[in-house]
């Protein structure tokens, strides 16, 4: 089983940026598939952006596509999430997670991964 734990999340103004880390531990997760959801109060989570295993494949969400770069350091056991151009709808809990498949469309049509972190909120001020 594999443990994550995110951080980088705080109060940033509109526009700014934010780098959100994603530290693992129990398991290496270069055998995962990883991946960046949020929850925004009283809405439903959202899937944000997933890489594969080794790196060379990402995918993102139509609202982040061009904002937001997910990226892994397999030899650190850590993933990322760089957020640009950081507007107030983005304010959400963000929550890290691994999954055993790299399933794309099942993430962005409401799907889970298998194992999760406890969130870091993000809060975007206009």
């Amino acid at each position: 089983q594999v443990q994550l734990v995110e951080s980088g999340g705080g109060l940033v103004q509109a526009g700014g940026s934010l780098r959100l880390s994603c530290a693992a531990s129990g398991r290496t997760i270069s055998s995962y598939a990883m991946g960046w959801f949020r929850q925004a109060p009283g809405k439903e989570r959202e899937f944000v952006a997933a890489i594969s295993w080794g790196g060379g494949s990402t995918y993102y969400a139509g609202p982040m596509k061009g904002r937001f770069t997910i990226s892994r350091d397999n030899a650190k056991n850590t993933v990322y999430l760089q957020m640009n151009s950081l507007k107030p709808e983005d304010t959400a809990v963000y929550y890290c997670a691994a999954d055993r498949v790299y399933r794309n469309s099942y993430y962005l049509a409401g799907g889970g991964m298998d194992y999760w972190g406890k969130g870091t909120l993000v809060t975007v001020s206009s």
